[in-house]
């Protein structure tokens, strides 16, 4: 029989990142549930058991290093390895982001989670990915980061509202994520970044058109990549998304 595999998803106590770690969990991976409140994330961990799912719970701020550190303890003690990091967790920094109004804290907090937030859980968990035999990194971003939609034609159903601070978060993302893979490129690692689609979350007030279960398919594609597989790309569901 082939070895569990680990995984740890950030943000996972609600929504995309929740059908993420039961959608991974139900290839009978072992399910770190990253979240940082306490109440739902053992709520989270409860409701994947009952569905069959080996899940246990990592208090995770991903803003903070101390909190960081103490969940590669927790993975460390779980497993002594990790698989497949799923960064998912996010904000949009609030409504609206205009440029020329927009609050600079909004902007502070968006890159302190999106991007910073990324950068600190990744660095951490590197070498618990390194004992890994095929080990893999699926960034969770959005398609509004990409520069090439953002200065398309497209209406606003397709490149976002004006943002200062979300959208722009994603670009930075996405920029790290291309740094990382050719960094790691002569290692078995691969990471790439994901776009859920429009999905109703809390993250957008619930307004979006798709489920996130079925937002989570892009990054249980990208976690089960084969080896060989593409690194430093961006993908959704109907291929590869421009950057």
């Amino acid at each position: 029989m082939s070895e569990q595999k680990i995984v740890l998803v950030t943000g996972a106590n609600k929504g995309i990142g929740y059908e993420i770690a039961a959608g991974l969990g139900a290839l009978g991976w072992s399910v770190g549930v990253g979240a940082r409140d306490g109440q739902r994330r053992d709520t989270a961990v409860e409701k994947l058991r009952a569905a069959g799912v080996d899940a246990f719970g990592v208090p995770l701020d991903v803003t903070d290093d101390a909190s960081v550190a103490a969940a590669v303890e927790v993975v460390t003690e779980r497993a002594g390895r990790l698989d497949v990091l799923v960064n998912n967790a996010a904000v949009t920094g609030g409504m609206p982001q205009h440029p020329t109004t927009v609050d600079l804290a909004a902007v502070q907090l968006a890159v302190e989670t999106n991007v910073l937030g990324v950068i600190r859980v990744t660095n951490a968990m590197l070498p618990l990915l390194r004992r890994s035999a095929s080990p893999r990194i699926v960034n969770m971003s959005s398609s509004v980061g990409s520069l090439t939609r953002q200065t398309s034609s497209a209406g606003a159903d397709v490149i976002g509202p004006l943002s200062a601070a979300y959208s722009p978060s994603k670009t930075f993302l996405n920029a790290v994520t291309i740094q990382y893979a050719k960094e790691l490129r002569d290692t078995p690692i691969l990471i790439n970044a994901g776009c859920p689609g429009f999905v109703a979350t809390d993250l957008n007030g619930h307004r979006g058109v798709r489920t996130p279960e079925q937002g989570a398919a892009v990054a249980i594609r990208l976690a089960t990549l084969p080896d060989g597989g593409p690194t430093g790309e961006f993908f959704e569901d109907a291929g590869v998304v421009p950057w």
